[in-house]
């Protein structure tokens, strides 16, 4: 990466908020039950100017960059750098403590609802029984294991705080009626915990040192998905809005960030994400097709955490059935790199997919109004050719725009190409390409003239043609597995 476009980078996040604002608890606020507001593609574009896109955004790279190690002031060399591993004791606050306890309760309603042992094609239905449990039981959890700071927040008149928070926390555990699980769930548990952070419910003050974002990450997000991945072994969930084979993972995302974020090099507390480079001693990216490294590290990064349950659920060789993951880890600038894709890839893979984001809802916390601050959205290649919906609900509210290339975004840079239809485009790609599919404030720019977009290839941003052959070359698989990847077949799914 050129140093001009390292300076955009740090100018880019040094002018973008590093955290959520929190609302003024002396001041009344006016909940609002959240609803559906995505009925059909055409509205993913008014979704992508949003003030609930943006503070999405936000609330993503804040929890990021918290998972990177940091600089220390030492004159040890051994302690110049601090990380922080899943198994790692640290300090937890009361409310991630007792969100902790809220996601034991639900993860005990498991024992109670044991899976049916009839015959089935899809998900088990007694995931519908485990879900009407939770859902006769949410409001006296939340009543329970919610900060004080969150249920006494002050109100108006009509609807309370837990008719908003209630509907995020449900959607956080799949679709009982179609017994699945994907992105779209995860994505609504996150929300729900920027509406605690919103609401104070963590602190009242953003920390500067990351230090509370750490907690949440470590001591909530990364026990949430363990309750998660419990549930789909037990009740066989479907994938929900997966590529399938062509997808980066069929159940969930935010773990690649995070994960990622572990192993990136270290940065002081006021410094930007890097965008290459590893840290001194993380395993390197390729070692994700190694199941004795995986099997190592799950326990320590969320990233192998991620990896080592899609080899729990999935059977043959790691490139046949996740060859974009295994395309990813042929990155040899670094987890930096790696770091800085997800981030790119979310907003293009999960944030700007009607299929993903068309059950979110949209409350007072997260609002659909138009953010003032957001660049003009256009259609992308992901939503224009969504079919659209032959009925029109009267809570639609959405701004219709005219096709035009290109969707932009808050918290990216757009590179002014069209988009190829592959998961990324951002890993090592042939000079003059467009890095980003999309474009948001939160996702790294790039710099350059705009050029056209890639081939639709199995994996067109981890591939290079070959020069003079005008094929993809094959990258032989790890030493663990014992077949090499052939790059011009398709793999099988894999999935049970």
């Amino acid at each position: 990466m050129s140093l001009h476009s390292q300076n955009l980078l740090q100018t880019q996040a040094s002018s973008f908020p590093r955290s959520l604002s929190i609302l003024d608890p002396n001041q009344p606020h006016s909940f609002v039950k959240p609803v559906k507001r995505i009925n059909e593609g055409h509205d993913v574009p008014a979704f992508l100017t949003s003030q609930a896109y943006r503070d999405i955004g936000i609330f993503v790279m804040q929890l990021n960059i918290s998972m990177c190690p940091r600089k220390v002031s030492s004159s040890s060399p051994s302690t110049r750098t601090q990380t922080w591993a899943l198994d790692t004791p640290i300090k937890q606050s009361e409310p991630v403590h007792k969100l902790q306890e809220l996601l034991q309760s639900i993860d005990a309603i498991i024992e109670e609802t044991p899976p049916d042992t009839g015959p089935r094609r899809f998900g088990n239905v007694s995931f519908r029984k485990w879900y009407d449990t939770l859902e006769s039981r949410v409001q006296q959890l939340l009543e329970k294991y919610l900060p004080n700071e969150v249920l006494n927040f002050r109100t108006g008149d009509g609807v309370g705080v837990l008719d908003e928070l209630t509907p995020y926390l449900m959607g956080g555990f799949g679709s009982a009626q179609r017994l699945d699980y994907g992105t779209g769930h995860e994505l609504s548990f996150l929300a729900f915990l920027g509406c605690i952070w919103k609401l104070g419910g963590f602190t009242k003050e953003s920390s500067s040192d990351g230090s509370l974002e750490r907690s949440i990450v470590i001591g909530v997000v990364e026990p949430y998905l363990r309750v998660i991945r419990r549930l789909i072994l037990t009740y066989t969930l479907e994938p929900a809005g997966s590529h399938g084979v062509w997808g980066l993972d069929d159940h969930s995302f935010i773990p690649y960030i995070l994960g990622s974020s572990q192993n990136c090099p270290a940065i002081s507390d006021d410094e930007s994400m890097p965008v290459e480079g590893s840290l001194p001693g993380a395993p390197n990216p390729e070692d994700i097709a190694k199941m004795k490294v995986v099997d190592k590290e799950r326990k320590r990064n969320m990233y192998f955490s991620a990896v080592g349950f899609i080899n729990d659920v999935k059977t043959g060789p790691f490139w046949e059935h996740s060859p974009i993951l295994f395309d990813i880890s042929g990155i040899r600038s670094g987890w930096g790199k790696i770091n800085k894709g997800m981030i790119k890839m979310y907003n293009a893979e999960v944030l700007s997919k009607f299929p993903v984001v068309q059950h979110f809802p949209f409350g007072s916390l997260f609002n659909w109004e138009h953010d003032p601050n957001a660049s003009p959205a256009t259609h992308s290649v992901h939503t224009a050719n969504h079919p659209a919906s032959q009925t029109t609900t009267s809570n639609a509210s959405a701004i219709r725009y005219p096709p035009q290339e290109g969707t932009k975004a808050p918290w990216a840079q757009a590179t002014g190409a069209s988009m190829a239809p592959t998961v990324a485009t951002w890993a090592n790609q042939p000079p003059g390409r467009s890095l980003a599919p999309t474009s948001a404030p939160w996702v790294n720019p790039a710099s350059g003239a705009p050029q056209t977009a890639l081939p639709p290839t199995r994996a067109p941003w981890a591939s290079q043609s070959t020069p003079g052959t005008g094929q993809l070359p094959i990258r032989q698989a790890s030493p663990d597995v014992p077949t090499r990847a052939p790059r011009g077949d398709q793999g099988s799914s894999g999935r049970r």
